[in-house]
């Protein structure tokens, strides 16, 4: 038999917060993982109502109380829970009453990991697929177009054997447009050559793409630098990594001018090191962390889901590329971009492997 130190140690070492309630639903016990998910300690927790250390977006009160008279079990599926140090956490749990005991044992895990990782795996699912699109638009595009030019050339040739400088005018015309078409093709393709990794460090980059910033707007717009100097050097191809970061950055800083001016506007780029990270179904032990925000306006909500379609712009003079064009360099990266906007707060987060696996 398993004494009481035992029978501890065995709940302390389950990967599921377990919690017990009484008969007033207070609490009565944690195990070690349900002081990780509630980020309290058994000392502060224990003998508090359930309701003080976790809050329901729907209270369970009355179904906990109707569990505990009838004996019945039940399970609640994607249940939003409030924590208090303002955290909140989208959890399943079961609750099995233990009607001899007059408790309650309340069985409860996390589903922010396994929301994020469906979420991303959508991510990078719609990107994909929107870069195999965009490649066979090309081609389909960029190969009646070398006629349209080669046609053009000829019939300028002709005409101009035939002494009618006043026509080639217009077959100048054509080969220009076609030239301009075949060109913004390339650019909705990205860069063309692949990616050449080598070790770089991260701050070697922001620190380029805030040197370009601050150039193009003359000074006129705070930038914040946060950086985590402990960051190891990373894998990857700083020149491209550059063009993503700007194209980023370079966003923020025109929607700040064009909407509350640069004198108001602030962006921050900051970098941390994260732990146990997924990108997509890739487990990665540590991974670069670049953020880029800004207290612009925020992108409007009707395009928020598809900003890295190419084409889709928040600006009017934009042409709709640059986001796209980060998200290809980065995904060559095998990396994940992100973005959560509201007005006021755009975030822009940037996740790299720190191991070239």
């Amino acid at each position: 038999m398993l004494n009481d130190r035992q029978l501890r140690l065995l709940l302390d070492n389950l990967t599921s917060a377990v919690l017990v309630l009484d008969e007033n639903l207070a609490l009565c016990y944690l195990n070690s993982a349900a002081e990780d998910l509630v980020a309290a300690s058994s000392a502060r927790a224990i003998g508090l109502p359930l309701e003080e250390v976790v809050r329901e977006s729907r209270s369970p009160e009355q179904a906990l109380r109707a569990a505990l008279a009838t004996g019945e079990k039940y399970t609640v599926r994607r249940a939003l829970w409030f924590l208090h140090n303002l955290e909140e956490c989208t959890v399943d749990y079961s609750v099995t009453p233990l009607t001899d005991l007059g408790l309650l044992l309340l069985e409860v895990q996390s589903m922010d990991r396994l929301l994020r990782i469906a979420r991303e795996d959508a991510l990078l699912s719609a990107q994909e697929t929107t870069r195999n699109l965009v490649r066979g638009m090309a081609h389909e595009v960029k190969n009646p177009l070398g006629g349209i030019r080669g046609a053009a050339q000829l019939l300028q040739r002709e005409l101009k054997d035939l002494g009618d400088d006043g026509l080639g005018e217009y077959t100048q015309i054509i080969i220009e447009e076609a030239d301009r078409l075949r060109n913004l093709v390339d650019r909705m393709l990205g860069p063309r050559k692949p990616v050449r990794l080598q070790s770089v460090n991260v701050h070697s980059i922001t620190e380029r793409v805030a040197q370009l910033i601050e150039a193009e707007c003359d000074g006129a717009l705070e930038i914040k630098r946060d950086y985590d100097p402990s960051i190891p050097d990373i894998p990857a191809d700083s020149e491209q990594l550059i063009q993503a970061v700007l194209n980023i950055a370079r966003n923020a800083m025109q929607a700040i001018a064009e909407n509350i001016g640069l004198a108001e506007g602030e962006l921050t780029i900051r970098t941390r090191v994260q732990r146990q990270f997924t990108i997509g179904r890739r487990h990665c032990a540590l991974v670069c962390r670049i953020d880029v925000v800004d207290n612009g306006p925020g992108i409007p909500e009707d395009i928020r889901e598809r900003i890295f379609y190419p084409m889709i712009s928040g600006r009017a003079e934009g042409s709709g590329l640059g986001l796209s064009i980060s998200q290809h360099i980065i995904n060559q990266h095998r990396g994940l971009i992100k973005c959560e906007s509201r007005p006021g707060l755009t975030e822009f987060q940037i996740y790299l492997p720190l191991a070239n696996d």
